[in-house]
Formats: structure tokens, C-alpha cells, sequence
């Protein structure tokens, strides 16, 4: 099952990845079969440590590799948190979408 959160994990960051400064998959908190943490960076250089499980995703720490706060917000998306966290991926989003638009 664990391979299965690595799997998910892998598509939210080439799904994300150009509207944050850094993503990537902890490698220092330990993930299972019920979920796996990120490292994110925000645009405005803010690092933040989310947690994507079955719930969804979760802030679990305002830092990289820290699970240290125990928020029960859950988010259904990587866009709707992101959105709660980072005014610029807001920007990022909507002008990418702007692109794909006027390519079409």
C-alpha cells in the first residue's frame, strides 16, 4: 500500500510542481499505508510539511520533515490547500490556465 501513497504522491507533485518554489516526499518521516508526507515550498518561500492520506491533505508542520501540529482541516485537493496557504499559486494557477486557454 505504501507504494501506492509514493504513486500518488509522485502525480500531485508533476501536477503542482510549477507553483511552488520545491516540492518533494519527506524522506525523513517515515510514511506507510496510511499516508505519506510532502515537503513544500510556496511561492512566497514559505516551507510547509503536508500529509496526503485518505482524508486528504493536511498541514502537519510549518516546516520540512515536521509532523508538530495537529490541525484537523483537511483539504480534498492539493489546489484547494495551496489556495489556503500561497495568494501567489492563486496567480500561478489562473495564469497557466490563461495559456493553455489561448493555445487552444
Amino acid at each position: 500500500m505504501f507504494e501506492n501513497w509514493k504513486f500518488e504522491a509522485e502525480a500531485v507533485i508533476n501536477d503542482i510542481k510549477y507553483h511552488v518554489t520545491d516540492l518533494k516526499i519527506s524522506e525523513k518521516i517515515n510514511s506507510n499505508n496510511q499516508f505519506i508526507c510532502l515537503n513544500i515550498t510556496t511561492l512566497e518561500n514559505k516551507n510547509f510539511c503536508i500529509q496526503l492520506s485518505a482524508q486528504g491533505f493536511r498541514i502537519v508542520g510549518h516546516n520540512f520533515d515536521k509532523n508538530d501540529i495537529d490541525i484537523e482541516e483537511y483539504f480534498e485537493t492539493p489546489y484547494s490547500l495551496l489556495n489556503s496557504i500561497s495568494p501567489k499559486f492563486k496567480e500561478s494557477f489562473a495564469n497557466a490556465l490563461l495559456r493553455k486557454l489561448n493555445d487552444l
